[in-house]
């Protein structure tokens, strides 16, 4: 049997479009049969961000694109729009703008614990539809313990950081591959694939994978 194609994911568990992806990719993956081993890696979209963002995600996107409150409120809109086409129902009436060094932190301590698809999703969830706060490590332990990592564990490994290296290990593999934006997916060490794109699209993709394996 033909071993499981690799796909490797850059993002970050604030980007709206990363949840929208990862709901297209699962959708792309189902549809083509193949089977896939999924790993995270981290992304920074803001790093300078304070961990208590003094405003609303609108206030954000005004100040970084320098747009109008109208402009801002748009981009909303329809990112909700799109999510909403996937089934996922954002409340960006109660998102809390913050720094996600420690999600990522988190993020890969699951991965020690084989626990790393489970909290990612875990923790999209609680940013966008549940109005969480990702950027504080109490809360961050709660959501590790969701999915049956130990919490204290958790709250110790943020608390010393000891997977703050690995961050920056992703982050600085991010910048070497030339990576930009995220989502941002990479197909067996070969092929990388930008965007939220349709399921349709990440099926073709690991379809072709596949075959050039057996070819």
């Amino acid at each position: 049997m033909t071993a499981a194609i690799k796909v490797d994911i850059w993002s970050d568990v604030q980007c709206p479009w990363c949840y929208i992806g990862k709901r297209k990719f699962e959708q792309g993956a189902a549809q083509s049969g193949v089977e896939v081993e999924v790993e995270y890696h981290s992304f920074e979209l803001a790093p300078d961000t304070p961990v208590d963002f003094e405003g609303t995600p609108v206030d954000y996107l005004r100040a970084k694109y320098r747009t109008s409150p109208e402009q801002a409120q748009a981009m909303v809109d329809r990112v909700v729009g799109i999510a909403a086409q996937v089934g996922l129902d954002y409340d960006y009436d109660h998102i809390h703008q913050t720094n996600t060094v420690l999600a990522h932190e988190l993020l890969h301590y699951a991965k020690s614990r084989g626990r790393q698809l489970e909290l990612k999703e875990r923790l999209l969830r609680a940013y966008f539809v549940e109005g969480r706060h990702i950027g504080r490590a109490d809360e961050l332990a709660a959501l590790a313990g969701d999915v049956g990592l130990d919490p204290v564990e958790a709250a110790e490994a943020l608390a010393d950081h000891r997977f703050l290296a690995d961050v920056k290990n992703d982050v600085a593999q991010a910048a070497a591959y030339g990576i930009t934006g995220v989502p941002f997916f990479v197909f067996d060490g070969r092929y990388g694939v930008s965007g939220a794109q349709d399921a349709a699209s990440f099926a073709q993709v690991l379809t072709q994978v596949a075959a050039e394996r057996v070819a």
